[in-house]
């Protein structure tokens, strides 16, 4: 299958064009109006700083389904012992922004680019982007970000700064979710940490049939703080 160049519209070519690799198309900007339609689509943005933006469409999909969420009973000794809490939508800019200073720390690399982080920033500011802070004695140790469409979570990055913070981040946004009826969370790629929590790989196919019926629900806006409060 060809690489597809964008132009100025935010219109994608079918996610099932990808390549093997799941590279579909080259290019294009991240308003907004793109990223959303590109979620909507099955489709994500992810490349290097420097590079030009690349957007992906993976066969197969890794994905979470709320009811197979399972953690270790030594990860579930430790909720019990109430270390942690978790809040919702109270540092966003500081979770995007930790989630690349971390990778880039531990020598990873980051996809986490300037512009990738303004741009997230903004869908936030939209009320369609969401973080779970992890907090520690007062201190901010992890969390994650991602956005959120319809019954979809869309997942983008997680971070740790002291043990098992980002699997606390997780346990909150599951249990949130469960409570809106979220269909399910896009991990987008593989990822043996989340396989073990209980994630799994489907075909592209299947996951943009149950896509396209997650976004018939009602769209979870604004900032989810005010509604882990209610």
């Amino acid at each position: 299958m060809p690489v597809y160049i964008l132009n100025d519209s935010a219109l994608f070519p079918p996610p099932e064009h990808a390549e093997d690799t799941g590279l579909l198309a080259v290019g294009g900007d991240l308003s907004a109006k793109r990223l959303l339609a590109a979620y909507k689509a099955g489709i994500f943005p992810w490349y290097s700083e420097g590079d030009p933006i690349l957007w992906w469409s993976p066969d197969p999909r890794l994905v979470l389904y709320p009811s197979n969420f399972h953690i270790s009973r030594s990860m579930r000794r430790l909720l019990n012992r109430g270390l942690f809490r978790a809040t919702m939508d109270l540092a966003f800019e500081k979770v995007i922004k930790k989630c690349a200073e971390v990778r880039i720390n531990n020598g990873e690399g980051t996809w986490i680019t300037s512009e990738m982080t303004k741009a997230y920033i903004e869908l936030h500011r939209m009320g369609l982007a969401h973080s779970v802070e992890t907090w520690l004695e007062g201190k901010i140790v992890g969390g994650l970000y991602g956005v959120s469409l319809g019954q979809c979570f869309f997942g983008e990055s997680m971070y740790s700064e002291s043990p098992n913070a980002s699997k606390v981040a997780l346990f909150n946004l599951v249990n949130f979710i469960k409570k809106y009826n979220f269909r399910f969370i896009d991990c987008q790629v593989y990822s043996d940490h989340l396989l073990k929590m209980g994630a799994c790989e489907i075909k592209r196919k299947r996951f943009l049939k149950e896509l396209r019926s997650a976004l018939k629900g009602k769209t979870l806006k604004g900032k989810w703080s005010l509604l882990q409060m209610s």
